[in-house]
């Protein structure tokens, strides 16, 4: 589920839609969590269906270490990758504000940290020698990730949290013993155990 305090907006002929936000979404908001109204697919299913919705599915789903797809119910969907992001994810399945996020900004992730299987190249951007999202992006940038996430997680308990209530019951206490600085926080290479078992 997106934060609330967001909307989808048309960016470009280019790139399509994207997530904007309505009001100021402080450093160390919860901006995405996964939850129970998303939808968890297998590939065997996926390929029982018609070839539109199969385009749109693999088009906007991606695929866990576990080999289920997960298509978003909501306009998180829509939230576009980028190298710069203002969103980092995390080990606990949610996204957290990097950074205040003004109004009228788009949100952004980096779509490395999705483990995707297929490359692409991306649209240039400044102040990044990246070009394109490879398969085994979390493997080489991870530590950077999770340093964000690290220095994003003391904001937590300073800010409005309206999505913690969605946390999952496994990652409560130690979520709150992260943000406490009572506890290390997971790696996100932890969501790619299964994967990196299975190379």
């Amino acid at each position: 589920m997106m934060h609330p305090d967001t909307e989808i907006q048309f960016v470009s002929e280019q790139v399509g839609v994207g997530v904007f936000a309505t009001k100021l979404i402080p450093k160390g908001s919860i901006v995405w969590i996964k939850d129970d109204l998303d939808l968890m697919l297998t590939e065997e299913f996926i390929e029982s269906l018609g070839n539109l919705q199969k385009a749109d599915i693999y088009k906007y789903a991606y695929l866990e270490s576990n080999g289920i797809y997960v298509l978003h119910w909501d306009h998180a969907k829509y939230m576009n990758h980028s190298f710069n992001p203002n969103c980092v994810d995390t080990a606990y399945n949610f996204q957290m504000a990097a950074k205040d996020i003004l109004p009228g900004e788009q949100l952004t992730c980096d779509y490395g940290a999705l483990g995707l299987i297929e490359e692409f190249e991306c649209i240039p951007e400044e102040g990044t020698t990246r070009t394109k999202v490879t398969a085994n992006d979390y493997l080489i940038y991870y530590k950077d990730w999770d340093e964000i996430a690290r220095e994003t997680f003391k904001y937590f308990h300073a800010v409005e949290q309206p999505l913690k209530y969605l946390v999952a019951n496994e990652y409560v206490d130690k979520v709150n013993a992260v943000a406490n600085g009572e506890a290390p926080m997971d790696s996100i290479l932890t969501l790619f155990i299964d994967k990196i078992e299975r190379m």
